[in-house]
């Protein structure tokens, strides 16, 4: 029996959100091209909160049983653009690395690009290898504006990382503590945008350097899910 017109209609209305991570990707040039370091970081997280749920909906709709189109590429391009391409691009339009060092931003961009394209990067319930949160470090480096030589640090270590196959949690899919991450989640991204809105604000430094226990609770949980998933038979 032909699926109703609504339901088609509905999970092509999921593609059309997901995509919308493409104007907003141009958006964040513009941002970035007259240097303005919060309206970039704000069009991001955006994105951020269109990726974080664009898959719930998907499943929930069943839109891969419903239309012929390819919604994880899709996915991919969106991500690529605003965890990675535009992110690198901040680093020398935003002066986060200084002119001699801005091909230091190549490092993320090659990385991540090999992972992008390796068909185990994603488990059902994980990451395999750093997942390419450099939106994220964007958004420290603009507001702690830490040494050069730490910067550089930063991204050597994280590229790098991209290549070693832990499993990071997927958290809203790892069963492992998955409420508390969520609702931590949630407290993470407010605080992120208000990093975003204030960047320069004299308790931005002070909300930024909390936002890392956050960080560390992440990293400490995907440490534990490695062990445990790698152990299981």
């Amino acid at each position: 029996m032909p699926e109703p017109r609504a339901r088609i209609l509905a999970a092509w209305g999921v593609h059309l959100y997901t995509a919308l991570g493409l104007p907003l990707s141009l958006l964040g040039i513009q941002a970035l091209s007259e240097g303005d370091a919060g309206r970039f970081l704000l069009l991001n997280i955006l994105a951020v909160f269109i990726d974080s749920t664009d898959g719930t909906l998907a499943r929930r709709l069943r839109v891969k049983e419903l239309v012929p189109f390819d919604g994880a590429l899709l996915d991919n391009i969106v991500d690529f653009l605003t965890y990675t391409f535009l992110p690198a691009i901040a680093l020398w339009q935003l002066r986060l690395l200084p002119p001699e060092l801005a091909w230091l931003a190549a490092l993320p961009v090659m990385a991540s690009g090999y992972q992008f394209c390796q068909t185990g990067a994603k488990t059902e319930d994980a990451f395999v290898g750093f997942p390419s949160y450099w939106n994220v470090l964007i958004i420290y480096l603009v507001v702690l504006q830490p040494p050069v030589a730490l910067t550089v640090a930063i991204l050597i270590v994280l590229s790098a990382l991209v290549f070693w196959p832990i499993r990071y949690i997927y958290p809203s899919r790892t069963v492992l503590l998955r409420p508390l991450t969520l609702a931590l989640c949630v407290l993470y991204g407010l605080a992120a945008t208000a990093l975003a809105l204030h960047p320069t604000a004299s308790w931005a430094p002070g909300l930024a350097w909390a936002s890392l226990s956050f960080v560390g609770y992440y990293l400490v949980l995907s440490l534990v899910h490695h062990r445990r998933t790698r152990s299981t038979p």
